[in-house]
């Protein structure tokens, strides 16, 4: 199993459905721009009260209270870079490891039972279970397609922001299933929702853009453990940054932001995110 994330196809969808997304996605993205540019940076921890709401139809989709904080603990660790295996960053990157300096406070955990078998990527699990203002909603449930999970970029619309994770990808321990029971499937979602894109930009021939400028560029996403260098689009001798968490590699094999995915995410906080920081 491969991991799959439906981040851009929930974009594009309300892209063509919402009035006034796209352009609240363009200030979003022109204000983060403007703040990467002026490198203001945070040094102080922004503390993010997050609400997990679980939605499950048998008992092991309801996941344990220690499940649910074993998640936010590896998203404590990793947004801190204090997990354990940034050692194993390549040598060339490792000045590029960096702090986000974001941390995860559980706020509130919910239950609800539901009738459905899973959910898709249409945000029906949120209309289940409408979002909380003001905090990073989570919601955790049986996910159809092969998904993994999926989030909502920063901007809008509040009724639908947060992000959801597929109930065996979720945390370390209980049903959490390999390759992907690292937690390392809501660190990479959580990214999205601070304003992070795929590392190789979302097009499968090195046209990409992942809008941050210490990630070379990258012919399209890597999956399960791959050898490094893995070299693609003129990008040798390193190659991919496929140990990066915006890639497709299994839980395992990924372990890094770097600088400038930090300062993408502080402007995120900063602008269209500020109500939380």
């Amino acid at each position: 199993m491969s991991r799959t994330c439906a981040t851009m196809v929930v974009h594009e969808l309300l892209v063509e459905t919402v009035p006034g997304y796209r352009e609240a996605r363009l200030q979003a993205e022109a204000f983060t721009r403007r703040s990467v540019a002026q490198a203001v940076a945070r040094t102080e921890p922004v503390k993010l009260q997050t609400v997990v709401h679980v939605v499950f139809r048998t008992d092991d989709e309801n996941l344990s209270d220690e499940q649910i904080q074993s998640q936010l603990d590896v998203l404590n660790r990793d947004f801190r870079a204090q997990n354990e295996d940034r050692t194993q960053v390549p040598e060339p990157w490792q000045p590029l490891v960096a702090d986000a300096l974001v941390e995860f406070e559980l706020a509130e955990v919910t239950r609800t039972k539901t009738d459905e078998e899973s959910f898709g990527a249409d945000d029906s699990v949120k209309a289940l279970v409408p979002p909380q203002p003001d905090r990073l909603n989570v919601w955790v449930c049986s996910l159809g397609g092969g998904l993994l999970g999926y989030a909502q970029f920063p901007g809008w619309p509040a009724e639908t922001d947060g992000v959801v994770i597929l109930n065996r990808a979720f945390g370390t321990t209980g049903t959490a299933a390999a390759p992907f029971d690292g937690g390392r499937t809501a660190v990479h979602e959580v990214g999205h929702w601070l304003g992070l894109r795929h590392i190789w930009g979302d097009m499968n021939d090195c046209t990409g853009d992942d809008f941050v400028a210490d990630t070379p560029p990258a012919q399209q996403a890597n999956t399960g453990t791959p050898e490094w260098p893995h070299i693609t689009c003129d990008n040798g001798p390193n190659g991919d940054m496929f140990m990066n968490y915006m890639d497709y590699v299994d839980d395992a094999a990924m372990f890094m932001f770097t600088a400038g995915q930090v300062a993408r995410m502080d402007a995120t906080l900063a602008g269209p995110r500020s109500s939380l920081a």
